[in-house]
């Protein structure tokens, strides 16, 4: 009787996992478990007017163990849908946000 183990993964798999999108944005919410929302945004030139404007989108993005907080700037990577919203995960916290000393209770 054999038992098949996880194939370790190869340079095909991780070639793979480099050519996911990345993107860079600002941790808007944290309050959900395991989940943050994401807001990133990016310039573009309008077709006509040729002024540039700033437009943003929100990602929900898997953060399994709970690191990012609001106002981290964090790198996100596409991944297999997750759940209904969920298509993105946390990659690492790029610079997090200064946190307010917490007040102690006596």
């Amino acid at each position: 009787m054999t038992t098949k183990t996880a194939a370790a993964p190869t340079a095909a798999a991780a070639e793979e996992r480099s050519r996911r999108k990345t993107m860079e944005g600002v941790v808007v919410s944290d309050k959900m478990d395991k989940t943050r929302v994401v807001r990133v945004t990016r310039t573009v030139r309008h077709p006509f007017y040729q002024k540039v404007q700033t437009k943003s989108s929100k990602f929900h993005v898997h953060d399994e163990g709970n690191q990012a907080r609001e106002g981290d700037l964090v790198q996100i990577a596409s991944t297999r849908p997750l759940s209904k919203l969920k298509r993105w995960r946390l990659v690492r916290v790029v610079k997090a946000a200064p946190r307010a000393a917490e007040a102690k209770q006596p």
